[in-house]
């Protein structure tokens, strides 16, 4: 009878097998990096309006802002700023930045209303501006004004002056629903360095970009700081109100549009830059326990499947190296080398050494944490905690 350290050398092993032939290609990324891509221009550039989130973003909104100002889209292009309850110059500064670049008459800020019960508050921003764009092209009576795409995007994202017109060129001339780019995160602190990596790599490994395509996998995602969106698609599925309450809200989306037979597409980009920082490991944390259980669906059982699921995928190679037994451990060793080959891609994409790769199962440890964290968190009534507001509390 085999031992039980053997047992889990081959489940182990087998996932990483599996990860590596069968799970879409997540990790070679070279399929969807939108940087290494040409897209061919449309014959008619249609009018996109920019929606901005924007709640208590005076570090970033300026420059936010200006990068979407300096867009060189052909196309008719508008930007709205809709100021969340605000308790700092996000406003006037977003304002400003228009000023600077003496294009005031392309961006409009408005403050969203009350948050109603059963929203949470990034999607009623965003409804709040989409709401904005159809009064006010009702209110000039000109068919000129309909807004064929809506790019939703947050306050803290620093984009290229090309990204729109990449996007909107993807999107026609494979005729998208949702065309979503995940934009480059901060990787230049220690605690950057060490986690951010593994959050793009885990976040593939959950939204295969393949799948994500493939209009017969019921796999949908989508990164929720750069979406685009065609307008008839946010009708189908019966506009933002049909996700309010979706904390998780840029996938919820995908899941929404791909579910209606929406065509989709999520890929990878180093153009677009995430201006937020984290500067500590708790920081970085908290970011991961705002979503996690939400992710699970609030459920125990899937918490506890996950926290195995971790332990035999990533804490397992690591363990097994203690065995008493040899074959385990040279199990265990093809494991984890295999681990931190996939891992590579991903390192290689930040520009890090690969010597960070065989650090992966310490990186899925504190990840582990994050999650029950997450579920505690929520039990204690403070579960998505995010800008002053605990979303899942109020669901």
């Amino acid at each position: 009878m085999p031992s039980a350290s053997l047992v889990v050398a081959f489940i182990s092993l087998a996932i990483w097998l599996y990860l590596a032939v069968a799970r879409g290609g997540f990790w070679s990324l070279r399929a969807f990096d939108d940087d290494s891509s040409e897209h061919e221009p449309p014959t008619t550039w249609p009018r996109v309006v920019a929606v901005i989130p924007a709640r208590n973003e005076a570090a970033t909104i300026r420059q936010a802002v200006s990068s979407l100002l300096q867009q060189n889209y052909p196309g008719e292009f508008s930007i709205i700023v809709v100021d969340d309850h605000s308790e700092d110059a996000t406003a006037q500064l977003a304002q400003q930045a228009a000023r600077e670049l003496s294009a005031e008459s392309r961006i409009q800020i408005c403050s969203a209303t009350s948050l109603p019960n059963g929203w949470t508050g990034k999607l009623w921003a965003l409804n709040e501006g989409v709401s904005h764009a159809a009064c006010r092209g009702a209110a000039l009576l000109r068919p000129s004004l309909a807004t064929n795409l809506f790019w939703f995007t947050d306050a803290d994202i620093l984009h290229a002056p090309d990204t729109l017109h990449r996007l909107v060129a993807r999107a026609e001339r494979n005729q998208l629903d949702l065309t979503s780019l995940m934009v480059l995160l901060q990787a230049k602190t220690p605690p950057e360095r060490t986690l951010i990596p593994a959050f793009l790599f885990f976040f593939l490994k959950l939204y295969p970009p393949s799948w994500i395509a493939n209009p017969k996998a019921k796999t949908a995602g989508a990164a929720g700081g750069c979406i685009l969106l065609r307008s008839e698609a946010l009708q189908r599925i019966g506009g933002l109100s049909a996700i309010r309450s979706e904390v998780i809200d840029d996938c919820a989306l995908a899941q929404a549009v791909k579910r209606t037979s929406g065509k989709i597409w999520m890929g990878l980009t180093r153009c677009s830059i995430s201006l937020r920082a984290y500067n500590t490991f708790s920081e970085i944390r908290d970011m991961i326990a705002r979503t996690a259980f939400t992710q699970l669906r609030y459920s125990p059982a899937l918490l506890l499947g996950t926290i195995a699921g971790m332990f035999l995928t990533y804490i397992a190679p690591v363990a097994l190296l203690f065995a008493t037994d040899a074959t385990p451990r040279i199990l265990a060793v093809c494991a984890w080398a295999l681990m931190s080959l996939l891992y590579l891609p991903t390192l290689r994409f930040y520009s890090l050494s690969p010597l960070w790769a065989p650090l992966l199962p310490a990186v899925a440890a504190f990840y582990s944490y994050g999650t029950i964290l997450s579920a505690l968190r929520f039990y204690r009534g403070r579960g998505a905690q995010w800008k002053g507001r605990s979303q899942a509390s109020s669901l």
